[in-house]
């Protein structure tokens, strides 16, 4: 497994239901050195390659788009490549920054691409270099606005543990009510990933896993300090999709089709939010 320092990564080893699992440090596998990953690939031989690592700052895939592109796209379609060419399950991680948010319907995933930003147009070309370089052996696994135990590091923490942080420091806050989404617990996620890879049906593709629901990052944040037992004011602030100069989705749900085809569901982002902040 690669990135098993992130919150999915972390929750994957936590959650494992058994596998032997070899995760090496990124001084010991760096998927941008392509020699390296074929020839560890090759001496290990695993059943699955599950590829949890990426360039997830947005902000900074605008200033860094060459960055953003070895370590979402060409990264990611070499470790496809040599496990296609090896017979070896290839699993890798994406977003729904990947679509517009031009709708108000959860997003399928078979709905046409049409990121906004570097970040999302990188990971689009991710999934496509993947499933063209390995198309029998890759599956693509989406998912939107993560949160666990593991924090974030490009990012400085996870959301919910900033808006904690947040807490210490302010009684009133601002958070945008333009943005629609599914938070998602990397506890949840990590657990129906297993489910999923040991399906009798598992097809290579494209699948959604999310926690169920949606609601804005304004709400989720009403939520965090509801759940919390917090007296922090939050006021609601329509950025419309705007970061800066960036643009974001405006509404990026997704759709658990294939999954839940399948018999796999995660809990309702509250369920998740309330067992990850230990509430009653």
């Amino acid at each position: 497994m690669i990135g098993k320092t992130g919150q999915l990564g972390g929750d994957l080893i936590r959650n494992n239901p058994g596998h032997d699992i070899f995760a090496p440090s990124r001084d010991v596998l760096d998927i941008g050195n392509h020699e390296r990953v074929e020839t560890i690939i090759a001496d290990q031989r695993p059943a699955a390659v599950i590829n949890t690592a990426a360039f997830h700052n947005v902000p900074l895939c605008e200033t860094e788009p060459l960055s953003a592109f070895q370590i979402n796209c060409v990264a990611v379609g070499n470790l496809a490549r040599v496990c296609g060419r090896m017979g070896i399950l290839f699993v890798t991680f994406s977003t729904d920054y990947v679509f517009g948010g031009e709708r108000r319907t959860p997003y399928r995933e078979d709905d046409c691409p049409e990121p906004l930003q570097m970040y999302g147009i990188s990971r689009a070309a991710g999934e496509f270099a993947a499933l063209a370089a390995a198309p029998r052996h890759s599956v693509v696994i989406r998912t939107c606005g993560l949160y666990g135990r593991s924090g974030a590091g490009s990012k400085g923490g996870n959301f919910v543990d900033k808006r904690l942080t947040d807490a210490k420091t302010c009684t009133r806050l601002e958070m945008g009510c333009d943005q629609v989404v599914s938070p998602t617990s990397t506890d949840d996620l990590s657990k129906a990933v297993w489910q999923l890879l040991s399906h009798p049906g598992l097809t290579p593709g494209i699948y959604h896993l999310v926690n169920e629901g949606e609601c804005s990052w304004y709400q989720f944040t009403k939520a965090i300090y509801e759940l919390s037992g917090l007296q922090v004011e939050v006021a609601p602030v329509d950025r419309g999709g705007m970061s800066g100069e960036m643009r974001r989705p405006l509404y990026s749900v997704l759709a658990n089709t294939r999954a839940r085809g399948m018999g796999i569901t995660l809990p309702h982002w509250r369920d998740g939010l309330m067992q990850y902040l230990g509430a009653p």
